[in-house]
């Protein structure tokens, strides 16, 4: 009996504890749904087969679902295929879902709803298997985050523009900063063959990564000859016009291999049939509208210049200042042929004349050496003006500056001094010297035929006379007159001869 007391007691304990925790669990699940329905969020808890065993109100409204879309019961594979037709995330990317809850992994992702609203799923395991998954609203977050992000990528956007701004800017200035320097040289050459020499070093050291070469026409125009050149390799430096697409079409040409282009025959003629060139370009020079060369420029990827932005535009820009400065050059030439040349035989005038034997005498006289200076005239000049018009005598004047221009004799200078008289100045000239260069002029004067449209011309000579410095004398005008007054010594001895100044043992002829 004791031990039927002492065990029913135990039983009806035992009972009673059982009774409690059930009661105690229905409490507490009834106080955890209180508590899921009092959350904003949604959530579900998934069991660890896959089933819903737990949701809160709250999730058909964040999930914009109707009541029988999630019941208990329903699986986790027919939920997320709802959702995935839906549109709320693709197929691939439920794909990744399942395999992350397989995974036992705790992740999250972002779910777009129907209504454009989207809705951040947190994904978390359990110890004894199973999920909870809290859904949140982050529409106004994400609209906020993609405006932020949005305005950043504007921001670095225009950060990138204005540093390309400025960099282009930037070069452009150095690019002018190189015209500059180009032009002030440039300016400063006394003569083309100068200009050309800075040409050649400016582009070498500007345009490193290029070989060129720059191409002047002939007086004939029927052919360009290269005047200077730099890294080239070429070994072509004549260029007919028709062999280039620049001269051609009158304007710059490029040429690049993988652009519907062709290759300038002058470019082909020195390359094998079985290599494209690489990119070069063609710049006519033009001078008072007139093309007066070309220049041709072969790009090369090494040795670029990060200085100049565009190499082949910055061609074009140097070649219209290599332009004007050969412009000017070359009327200043021809302003000073026309202050210092005879129009009618192209020897210098007068006034050359004087300059260089000024300038004779001071180098001259610095060296201590001595030179020659001749003056002589036609005989009987007056006879073939009066006989056959003044044409004939432009004719006669014409051949003897001809003969004179012809003289073997370094450094000689022929000038027409006025009318028929001409004068030559002749450097490290002594008696013995002088005396031959004068012998050969009279010599082919005599010989020489003058044709004329009125038949040919009678025979033609000439007297001269010789002085010498600084025997003669050491300044312009005791050698002028010196010079003169041999000449009138060989009137005087018959014409057809000359005489030194102050000699009375000179060959008369």
């Amino acid at each position: 009996m004791l031990q039927d007391k002492s065990i029913k007691p135990e039983t009806t304990i035992q009972l009673g504890d059982s009774d409690a925790r059930a009661s105690d669990d229905r409490t507490g699940r009834k106080m955890l749904v209180q508590v899921l329905d009092a959350l904003e969020q949604g959530i579900i808890f998934w069991s660890d087969g896959g089933r819903c065993s737990l949701n809160n109100d709250a999730v058909f409204d964040v999930l914009e679902l109707e009541k029988h879309a999630l019941q208990r019961g329903s699986t986790l594979v027919q939920f997320l295929t709802a959702g995935a037709e839906r549109g709320e995330f693709t197929p691939e990317q439920m794909k990744t879902h399942l395999s992350l809850y397989a995974a036992q992994k705790t992740f999250c992702y972002d779910a777009t709803l129907p209504s454009g609203r989207t809705v951040s799923a947190s994904v978390r395991p359990v110890r004894d298997g199973g999920h909870v998954v809290a859904y949140t609203d982050v529409t106004a977050e994400r609209t906020v985050s993609r405006s932020l992000a949005t305005a950043k990528a504007d921001a670095e956007e225009a950060q990138r523009r204005a540093a390309e701004v400025l960099q282009h800017e930037r070069a452009r200035q150095r690019e002018a900063s190189l015209l500059a320097q180009l032009d002030e040289w440039l300016q400063s050459c006394k003569s083309l063959e100068e200009l050309y020499r800075v040409v050649t070093a400016f582009m070498y050291k500007v345009l490193p990564g290029t070989q060129g070469q720059l191409f002047i026409y002939t007086h004939g125009r029927d052919v360009l000859e290269q005047v200077c050149a730099w890294n080239s390799a070429l070994s072509e430096t004549r260029v007919t016009p028709d062999s280039c697409w620049a001269l051609r079409r009158g304007r710059s040409y490029t040429y690049h291999p993988d652009e519907l282009s062709f290759v300038c025959d002058h470019v082909q003629e020195v390359m094998s049939d079985d290599v494209t060139p690489d990119t070069y370009t063609c710049v006519p020079i033009m001078a008072h509208g007139d093309t007066v060369g070309l220049m041709h420029i072969e790009f090369r990827s090494e040795g670029d210049n990060p200085e100049v932005i565009d190499s082949s535009a910055f061609t074009a820009r140097c070649a219209e200042h290599i332009s004007m400065a050969i412009a000017n050059v070359k009327l200043r030439d021809e302003l000073q042929d026309q202050s210092t040349r005879d129009p009618l035989t192209g020897l210098y005038n007068r006034r050359y004349f004087l300059d260089e034997l000024r300038k004779e005498l001071s180098q001259t006289a610095s060296r201590q050496g001595n030179f020659a200076l001749i003056t002589l005239d036609a005989d009987r000049f007056k006879s073939f003006n009066d006989d056959h018009g003044h044409d004939a005598g432009d004719a006669v004047l014409e051949a003897l500056a001809e003969k004179m221009l012809a003289l073997d004799a370094g450094g000689l200078t022929a000038c027409r001094v006025g009318g028929e008289e001409f004068s030559l100045i002749v450097p490290n000239a002594d008696r013995t010297r002088a005396g031959a260069v004068i012998e050969e002029l009279r010599q082919v004067v005599e010989d020489m035929r003058v044709k004329y449209i009125g038949g040919p011309l009678p025979k033609v000579t000439i007297s001269a006379g010789v002085s010498i410095y600084p025997t003669h004398g050491t300044d312009p005008q005791g050698l002028i007159k010196a010079a003169d007054v041999a000449l009138y010594e060989a009137k005087d001895a018959g014409r057809n001869c000359w005489r030194v100044a102050d000699s009375h043992s000179n060959i008369m002829f």
